[in-house]
């Protein structure tokens, strides 16, 4: 330490005591925090009347006279004239009426916020701008509640509640994210909370991502104000090659805007990054810039901080009288509770010491320290009187809350208990509904395949069936007369011969009817006899009957296919027949028809167990099928072979019978060529036909694919 440091050391510890009472005359001493307790006038004023007074026309429409009045609202409180600015506001909201539009009453709520931010009283703020957001929540309007999220944010940090500060300015992030340029406002505030927190990493994110927002919107200028704020931020953090070089971009973007006012304050931070370098004369250069711009535009006066490093540069250029009339002409000219006074008054005692006038410099020194005070004073203030207010809130909800459960404990209780047996009623009817919904989706696709294998059983029933097409083909080659029928004696399929001998002259054979409905009931009888006859014993059959006038012969056997279709060959009869021997199906003789050979490829006969196998799987179907049956309808074989038309019923000894389909019950009565076909159509039947059970349903179609099994291993069908 030098002999002059310790001199001058010594004298100041020993004016400290004398001194502790005075005051420098040149710095106005702080007259404390402004009073925040007023509020907006409870009487507005005449609406015709406060408009003469702004020289607007009383007449004319309202949306022009607000746009008018919040002009000069805004004027009046960037010239910090706050009393004014609430008496237009008192006026806007005359003319706005007692009930005005969302949007309006929004905006009257926000302008109010913003003198009373301005004024330094936060408390009364946030509760304007909690009425603004409240009035763009009712008007729906996305980007009003982004502002308004945003003030709350700015309300909230300034009272000193950070977290509530981040989680507005967050809020007003997501409703502005895609509006273009409005994102831009959030981000640069939460940069600006992160950066006092000393968390420079998330300030310069934010701050990169406010740029960027403002790029994309085509505001540069906007961005030159964002990054000249990250370069202070970075000289704060002692990045002075970074902080200066986001400064100069900043300014060179300034200057093409003609941005004086915002030019000023950079070329202020320009010339603080030179000090910290220790170029003393670039921070010359930067300060006389900035003055110029001052000087350029008229009325303005320079700002604080340009003051500040005005100041500092002419006391190291060896100018401490220059120094001291810049920093004392400054804290004149700022309010008592500013933020930048007690560095005004530190530099005012810097200048007082390198001009030797310890008094001063001591006095400048305490006057400084006490401004500091009062601003950390006003902040706690703030802050306990916010902590406060929120007590005070949550006191009074919980005194409500206890008031109510206090006076009305059974009221309450009752009505729980009302809700609670509503509730598990609801409940239980939402069960059994959706129960029974889910049992009717069941039994709809439980329906659904049932309909679709019905709709398969009838195909399938229908496929076997004698394919007609290829039948009346192979009949049409032949020149005899020739019919093909059923098991039960229906005419599956005639050839022209056969067509022109039943019915001369027809357009078409006989198809689809019983051959006997074509007889005499005597013939009807002899040929039903020669059904049954042919049923027991493979011998064909002969007949002979009186058709239209005229005497026909006949001979019936069995295709030989297997597939139990019968063939009846025809010709006309010499003479009539001898009553003896009309009816007389076993006699000798050359028949007028050979069998008939369809054009289908034989069943391959398989050795004797495989054969015994099929019939007793033929017969086990069958009495499957007669069982489920009369399971599901109550009803008799006879009325199964009616119903289905598959079986032929006859007259035994006066009652009805259906002698051929109980041939398909026993294994020692069935036939030797079994009309294995018939027997699956008759499955077929009461599977599509038959509201079975499941059970049965499953059984009896276990026997068809048994027989199915059987018929395509050999070639059957």
């Amino acid at each position: 330490m030098s002999k002059e440091s310790f001199a001058r050391g010594v004298a100041l510890a020993a004016l400290l005591a004398t001194l502790c009472g005075m005051a420098d005359a040149g710095v106005a001493a702080p007259t404390g925090a402004p009073a925040c307790a007023e509020a907006a006038a409870s009487v507005l004023p005449e609406p015709a009347q406060c408009l003469r007074g702004y020289e607007l026309d009383p007449g004319g429409e309202t949306p022009s006279l607000l746009a008018a009045l919040y002009e000069r609202n805004g004027t009046l409180v960037e010239n910090h004239h706050y009393a004014e600015a609430s008496r237009v506001m008192d006026c806007a909201e005359a003319v706005a009426g007692a009930d005005p539009a969302p949007a309006v009453a929004q905006e009257l709520a926000r302008r109010r916020g913003v003198i009373e931010f301005r004024r330094e009283c936060p408390l009364q703020a946030l509760d304007w701008f909690k009425r603004a957001l409240a009035a763009a929540e009712r008007s729906e309007n996305r980007l009003a509640q982004g502002k308004n999220w945003n003030n709350l944010g700015a309300a909230l940090l300034r009272l000193g509640d950070v977290r509530g500060a981040v989680q507005a300015q967050t809020q007003s992030l997501a409703l502005l994210r895609n509006v273009p340029g409005e994102s831009a406002r959030p981000l640069n505030n939460l940069a600006e909370i992160y950066r006092d927190q000393g968390d420079l990493a998330a300030a310069v994110r934010y701050y990169r991502q406010a740029r960027d927002a403002h790029l994309a919107a085509g505001n540069a200028g906007e961005a030159a104000h964002t990054m000249e704020s990250w370069g202070a931020a970075l000289l704060d953090s002692g990045d002075v090659v970074g902080g200066e070089a986001l400064l100069l971009q900043a300014r060179a973007q300034m200057v093409r805007d003609g941005n004086r006012k915002y030019q000023q304050r950079t070329d202020a931070e320009l010339a603080r990054a030179a000090l910290l370098r220790g170029d003393v004369a670039a921070a010359s250069r930067w300060v006389d810039s900035g003055l110029a711009a001052v000087a350029a535009a008229e009325g303005e006066t320079a700002p604080a901080p340009l003051q500040l490093q005005a100041a500092r540069v002419a006391r190291l250029r060896g100018q401490p009288e220059v120094a001291r009339e810049r920093a004392g002409a400054a804290l004149r000219a700022l309010a008592a509770h500013d933020s930048d006074r007690p560095a005004l008054l530190a530099e005012l005692a810097a200048a007082h010491e390198a001009l030797g006038q310890w008094p001063q410099a001591m006095a400048a020194l305490r006057e400084s320290e006490r401004a500091a005070q009062a601003l950390r004073e006003a902040q706690y203030d703030r802050e306990t009187r916010w902590l406060q207010v929120r007590f005070e809130t949550a006191e009074r909800d919980r005194t409500i809350a206890a008031l109510a459960s206090g006076n009305q404990v059974r009221t309450l209780a009752l009505w729980l208990t009302v809700v609670s047996a509503l509730a598990a009623l609801l409940g239980l009817t939402v069960f059994f509904l959706r129960r029974q919904q889910r049992a009717r989706v069941a039994e709809a696709a439980r329906r659904a395949r049932l309909d679709e294998e019905i709709d398969y059983y009838r195909r399938a029933a229908a496929e076997l069936g004698v394919d007609r097409a290829r039948l009346q083909a192979a009949l049409d080659s032949r020149e005899d007369a020739v019919l093909v029928l059923d098991g039960a004696g229906q005419v599956l399929a005639a050839n022209r011969a056969a067509g022109e001998l039943l019915r001369p002259g027809a357009a078409e054979a006989p198809v689809g009817r019983g051959f006997g409905e074509l007889l005499g009931a005597d013939d009807a009888r002899g040929f039903a006899l020669a059904l049954e006859r042919l049923e027991e014993s493979s011998a064909p059959q002969r007949l002979a009957f009186a058709l239209g006038g005229e005497w026909l012969q006949g001979q019936l056997s069995e295709s030989g296919q297997g597939e139990g279709s019968l063939v009846l060959g025809l010709q006309r009869a010499a003479a009539e027949p001898a009553a003896d021997a009309a009816h007389d199906g076993a006699h000798d003789g050359a028949g007028p028809a050979e069998p008939l050979a369809l054009e289908v490829e034989p069943a391959a006969s398989g050795d004797e167990a495989l054969r015994q196998s099929f019939r007793r799987a033929l017969v086990e179907l069958m009495l499957a099928v007669v069982e489920a049956w009369e399971r599901s309808t109550g009803q008799g074989r006879l009325e199964l072979a009616e119903k289905s038309r598959i079986w032929r019923v006859t007259v035994d000894d006066g009652r009805l019978r259906a002698r051929a389909m109980e041939r398909y019950l026993s294994l020692s009565k069935l036939p030797r060529q079994p009309r294995w076909r018939d027997v699956l159509r008759s499955g077929y039947y009461v599977l599509a036909e038959c509201a079975l059970e499941e059970p049965v349903r499953g059984e009896l179609q276990r026997h068809v694919d048994a027989v199915l099994a059987y018929t395509r291993r050999n070639a059957l069908v």
